[in-house]
């Protein structure tokens, strides 16, 4: 049976962080889904289809990985493309008690489903999509917090 995990976020942008966790997580699964939420209760700083467009750029050369949209329960979706793991990062102590949680009540809605964690590399820890989005409003380079290739400008904000 082949290995599938999703990468489940909003990634409102990618980071490195993310694109550390998605490199890192390849050893371990035959195919990773990154899966960016849609909420059409909400709407994201950057457009969703400029989000999958950048994530598909950064892995164009790498066929383990594939880009989507979903809507509606995490679970759900793994169901509906066979995967049996999520993959989350942890940058912090905090993120592991939410992620935690998230991760109960997934394997309570569904128990084939494990969540795997990865722990970012300490250079990355202070990385995170808020950061990066006040840093475009106001015009900054994040050149040094995005995968390189991708290009973010303010004209980009939805």
């Amino acid at each position: 049976m082949e290995r599938i995990a999703i990468f489940p976020g909003s990634f409102d942008p990618f980071t490195l962080g993310h694109e550390s966790i998605v490199k890192r997580s390849l050893s371990m699964f035959d195919k990773v889904i990154i899966a960016i939420g849609y909420n059409s209760n909400k709407s994201g700083f950057f457009a969703l289809e400029k989000r999958v467009n950048w994530i598909k750029d950064v892995f164009a050369n790498e066929p383990k990985v594939e880009v989507t949209s979903y809507q509606g329960l995490t679970v759900d979706f793994c169901r509906s493309v066979n995967a049996k793991y999520i993959l989350r990062g942890l940058r912090t102590a905090a993120d592991f008690e939410y992620e935690r949680a998230i991760a109960q009540v997934n394997k309570a809605m569904e128990g084939d489903i494990e969540s795997v964690f990865l722990l970012t590399v300490p250079e990355h820890t202070p990385i995170n999509s808020t950061i990066v989005r006040d840093i475009v409003r106001h015009n900054g380079d994040v050149s040094m917090f995005i995968p390189k290739g991708m290009k973010i400008t303010k004209d980009d904000i939805v």
